[in-house]
């Protein structure tokens, strides 16, 4: 489940460098908010407790609620960063599961 998520959410910040509605941009703040919430869960039952702070960090940074006034330009760089990450860490975990 927690692939499918950083994909899902990878997907839609590689979207948000388009020219997309308004609407899309907020739609994208709620599905970060409760994607990286959900990761942070996860994270934290498993244990791993820097995952929980960098996912807690993003679901307040993507939040909807009280918006980050950042400028388009640095959105699309933090959408970006975050997408590569997202997708980084989806193989390193394939790396740490090959090793054990």
């Amino acid at each position: 489940m927690t692939k499918t998520i950083k994909i899902i959410l990878s997907i839609l910040f590689f979207l948000c460098l388009l020219n997309m509605p308004y609407g899309y941009y907020e739609l994208v703040r709620f599905l970060a908010l409760a994607g990286f919430g959900f990761l942070a869960y996860q994270a934290r039952l498993e244990d791993k407790n820097q995952q929980v702070f960098i996912f807690v960090a993003l679901a307040l940074l993507f939040q909807p609620i009280f918006k980050i006034a950042l400028g388009r330009t640095l959105w699309n760089i933090v959408d970006i960063i975050v997408a590569i990450s997202l997708i980084a860490s989806l193989f390193l975990e394939a790396k740490e599961k090959k090793n054990y």
